[in-house]
């Protein structure tokens, strides 16, 4: 059986600088950060209290008042994400979906975590005020397939639903996945991405012990910056970042508006340390998507890079490069955006995903934001500090999560 192409037809996200596509993509170009003080709980007493916050998110597009009770706040990012990319694709609504189209659209969509916030919450209520006081929504509220399960229900897709956990690789590894399962018949169309909102007490003081955080909290909008020698940890955010994948002649035949082409997907494992990354992991991954896509390493031009702003992990990424591009790594362009938005974990892949896309639709890298003193063991082109016009007819997309699990997908211009 030949692959069937696959196409991105759709866009959503919601994130720490903006509330949609179009809003985050400005404020991106623009080199605006969207990290600050946490406002979710009072931080004063951890050692980091900056994150990248989800502002002025307004709900009621999206989900009633009643209906979000029963949902924690990762949810209602991702069935928001999911909506504005539905909306854009320009699929059919619920009551106008038939059957055969129905049972062709899929939906997934992961989170690295789940309900972590809501799972703090209740615990208090148990510890407090006894059993009694458990939400009987409390389960379904916070599990992490309830994206899926959610969106498949309010849009009335009938096809593949599922959701995949791979820490901060996962919105990756589910438009990855939902990119198989188009290449090879399961569905014509999938709703794929990730979601995470974990700005919590025990999210940030679970990073934290780990040392993983910056504590630049006294310039929050600084903290955030990969490859620079003065980087001191990872900023953690919120979001999500979803799109539609389509197979090529199906969407031709609806007329969708079609971005680029979803034309490789790698994976890998490192098999050695449970948070420590290896570089022949991401190297591989990385090889794997470009064997996937039939392309050569010198046909790329710009990658959306991991680039968490850890002091191991952006070194370990730019010797990855290194490896899989050999001396065309001097000539590629390498952008992290979590220099604006924070790691969003799980929901990280999904909209870095979407940047990606829009990269390659508009001919665009935005800055890495921060690059003031550059390490010199990450001596790469990393787009510092501004925006560029550019040739981008390939796109790479690496996302790495704990217990070394590596993912990376190609995107090219058609």
């Amino acid at each position: 059986m030949s692959r069937r192409r696959v196409v991105v037809t759709g866009l959503g996200c919601v994130s720490p600088v903006g509330n949609t596509v179009q809003e985050s993509w400005d404020n991106l170009l623009a080199g605006r950060s969207g990290i600050a003080r946490i406002t979710a709980f009072d931080a004063a007493t951890f050692a980091c209290q900056i994150a990248g916050e989800v502002k002025n998110f307004d709900l009621e597009p999206y989900i009633n008042a009643k209906e979000a009770r029963a949902m924690d706040r990762f949810i209602h990012l991702g069935i928001a994400a999911a909506q504005q990319a539905v909306q854009d694709a320009g699929l059919p609504s619920k009551d106008e979906l038939d059957d055969d189209l129905a049972n062709r659209i899929g939906v997934i969509i992961g989170s690295g975590i789940g309900g972590l916030p809501l799972i703090e919450e209740t615990h208090g209520e148990l510890t407090n005020r006894g059993p009694r006081r458990i939400s009987p929504f409390f389960v379904p509220a916070s599990i992490i397939n309830m994206i899926s399960g959610h969106v498949s229900m309010r849009h009335g897709f009938k096809g593949p639903n599922l959701a995949v956990v791979t820490a901060c690789t996962t919105g990756l590894h589910s438009i990855g996945e939902a990119a198989r399962k188009i290449e090879y018949g399961d569905a014509d169309i999938i709703v794929a991405g990730g979601s995470e909102s974990t700005v919590s007490p025990l999210g940030i003081g679970g990073f934290a012990a780990m040392r993983a955080l910056s504590t630049r909290n006294d310039d929050p909008a600084a903290a955030s910056r990969p490859w620079d020698k003065d980087r001191d940890g990872f900023v953690l955010g919120e979001g999500a970042g979803v799109m539609v994948l389509e197979e090529y002649e199906h969407a031709k035949a609806r007329g969708a508006k079609i971005y680029c082409e979803l034309a490789g997907y790698g994976m890998s494992a490192d098999a050695g340390h449970m948070t420590a990354p290896s570089m022949d992991g991401p190297r591989r991954a990385m090889m794997s998507a470009m064997k996937n896509a039939g392309v050569n390493p010198d046909q790329v031009q710009y990658a959306n890079a991991h680039g968490t702003s850890t002091p191991l992990g952006d070194v370990n990424e730019t010797n990855a490069f290194k490896a899989a591009f050999g001396d065309h790594a001097n000539q590629l362009v390498v952008n992290s955006t979590k220099s604006m938005t924070g790691h969003l974990l799980g929901g990280a892949g999904g909209i870095e995903s979407v940047f990606t896309v829009m990269a390659v639709a508009h001919q665009k890298s935005p800055p890495t934001i921060n690059i003031d003193n550059q390490d010199p063991e990450c001596d790469l082109d990393y787009c510092a500090n501004i925006a560029r016009d550019m040739t981008i007819d390939v796109a790479i997309k690496n996302n790495f999560g704990f217990g070394g699990t590596n993912g990376s997908l190609v995107f090219k211009r058609l």
